[in-house]
């Protein structure tokens, strides 16, 4: 099937929204927001308006200023969890580096012993080699002009040029599951299979706010394990689907909770919630009465 749509200059494009049946208070602000962000990125938000998804016709009280608003939600949400991700990133590698070398040298990465699948290992050795050879970084210059460019610098400063998601593959790798046990319950998580999977699920949910995708109501594409009780407070009813951003949220909280207990993620998220009274929470996964869950409070 060939495509055939062409183009739509700004003022056909609302016409055509207006004519599905979508209000518009201010024609100019609609102006400048489309100028600056694309109708394709932001059709997702006008999405649960619409009465009938074949032919896109809008319910009676859809309007563009409620999916403005939910937009710069999910905006803001993004920007709350990445703040968050990036301090769990930080221990996480933190944590890899000390309990792995420690055990195994600074070169345990090169080590195909180490790993559970070998052809997993050759893979995670060829991304490492990839963000060396591109890495600008003082500190890898100043390893080469030291030591030179025959063979690897050690895991702490290999490590430090890595994805969230290559310390994921190199942690899920591992074949010591007594030092990954060890790092879960560092974070009062009892087994590594457990943090392994919520590791799967942030990594995805970070690369989804790095890239400025929708969070709110998306189908989580990793799905973390939810324990019915854990160390630390947890939540205390299991969601009735796990693949919405609700679970991952909750696995997010519980693991910085454990690295920074004076967080404000949850006070923060909840004055959020309050400023858009008009997001449908339950589109995320959260249950009916999520706020007298004592986790939550």
């Amino acid at each position: 099937m060939n495509y055939t749509k062409s183009p739509l200059k700004i003022p056909d494009l609302i016409q055509i929204l207006k004519n599905r049946g979508l209000t518009f208070a201010d024609n100019n602000e609609i102006l400048t927001f489309l100028e600056n962000i694309s109708y394709f990125r932001f059709r997702t938000y006008l999405r649960p308006m619409e009465q009938n998804h074949v032919t896109h016709k809008y319910k009676t009280d859809a309007s563009f200023e409620k999916a403005v608003a939910l937009y710069k939600f999910d905006t803001q949400l993004r920007e709350l969890v990445f703040s968050a991700i990036q301090q769990i990133e930080i221990s996480l590698r933190a944590k890899i580096i000390n309990h792995f070398s420690l055990s195994y040298g600074p070169f345990w990465f090169m080590q195909p012993e180490l790993a559970i699948d070998k052809h997993k290992f050759t893979e995670n050795l060829g991304t490492l080699e990839r963000e060396l050879q591109r890495s600008k970084s003082d500190f890898i210059k100043e390893h080469y002009a030291k030591y030179g460019k025959e063979g690897y610098p050690p895991a702490w400063k290999m490590l430090e040029l890595v994805s969230f998601g290559c310390l994921t593959k190199l942690y899920l790798n591992f074949s010591d599951t007594r030092i990954k046990k060890n790092i879960a319950r560092s974070y009062f998580v009892p087994q590594h299979e457990i943090l392994g999977s919520w590791m799967k699920s942030v990594n995805a949910l970070r690369n989804a706010c790095a890239h400025h995708e929708r969070i709110w109501n998306r189908a989580m594409p990793a799905i973390p394990q939810i324990p019915d009780t854990l160390h630390n407070l947890w939540i205390m009813n299991k969601p009735q689907s796990s693949n919405r951003f609700y679970s991952v949220f909750c696995c997010l909280i519980y693991w910085l909770n454990t690295i920074n207990p004076n967080n404000t993620l949850t006070q923060n998220f909840k004055s959020l919630i309050q400023s858009f009274p008009n997001v449908d929470t339950a589109a995320m996964g959260f249950p009916q009465n999520w706020k007298e869950d004592p986790f939550w409070i």
